[in-house]
């Protein structure tokens, strides 16, 4: 491993990846972890990594794992951080690394028991729980239609605390859910409770955006409306709240 190097220069060429992300996307074929806990994850992956920019504070935190990667580190102070990143980084710890080639459906959902099929979700917050919720409730693979927010954006990386980087994910439509039975979560008064699923094959979870859920034709492409039961008055649950609630409803028949 070679040694930290300081930068004290905002324009140093070797902070191109980490240029104005509070304005732009990192450039083509890179995304950007932000904080210890996803960049740990990162390391210990099998990911491809660039660089790291950390503050001194974090890179002692990091040094265990990065001592066995030949990953070059940047040491800047705070100041510098933010001068290049266009925001305050207050966690002190920036990753570049390289995408990697997009997934094919059927090879996430072979062998797979449990799913999340997401829809239109947009919120890159909700989308970056939904990929944490998935890694803490055993769900084997995140599906995503073409409308949802890019799973690789520094805050979808962030809010899934690394999570988007274990749990297989592919682009895909709900046709590709041929042979799963489709429970549509929906908070209709008439659909079935979740708890109450006496699922005994492959599941998948399916899940819409958070103004208007999900759509008539995927409601009607679903095998059975599911809902979790609340207190009157209440309209809802957000959605990464609910699909965790569903996904652990769902945990003990698989």
């Amino acid at each position: 491993m070679a040694d930290p190097t300081w930068v004290r220069d905002a324009e140093d060429p070797r902070l191109a990846d980490y240029r104005d992300l509070r304005r732009r996307e990192p450039p083509p074929g890179v995304f950007v972890a932000e904080g210890v806990v996803p960049i740990r994850v990162l390391l210990a992956s099998s990911r491809s990594v660039r660089s790291l920019l950390v503050c001194e504070r974090e890179y002692d935190r990091l040094a265990p794992l990065v001592a066995r990667h030949d990953v070059p580190v940047l040491l800047a102070d705070l100041a510098l951080m933010a001068r290049v990143a266009g925001f305050d980084v207050h966690r002190g710890a920036l990753a570049a690394a390289e995408r990697w080639p997009a997934r094919d459906p059927a090879a996430i959902l072979s062998g797979a028991a449990r799913v999340v099929f997401c829809e239109a979700l947009s919120d890159l917050t909700n989308l970056g729980a939904v990929f944490r919720n998935a890694a803490a409730l055993g769900a084997d693979a995140v599906l995503i239609d073409r409308q949802c927010g890019d799973p690789l954006a520094r805050r979808v990386v962030r809010v899934s605390a690394g999570h988007v980087l274990t749990v297989p994910w592919a682009r895909a439509a709900i046709s590709d859910l041929a042979g799963f039975e489709r429970l549509a979560l929906t908070p209709r008064s008439d659909a079935q409770p979740v708890a109450a699923c006496a699922a005994t094959g492959p599941v998948a979870l399916l899940v819409g955006s958070e103004g208007y859920g999900l759509s008539a034709e995927t409601l009607a492409a679903a095998d059975r409306q599911v809902r979790i039961p609340m207190r009157p008055g209440v309209d809802s649950l957000n959605v990464a709240t609910a699909l965790a609630v569903a996904l652990y409803a769902l945990a003990d028949h698989h």
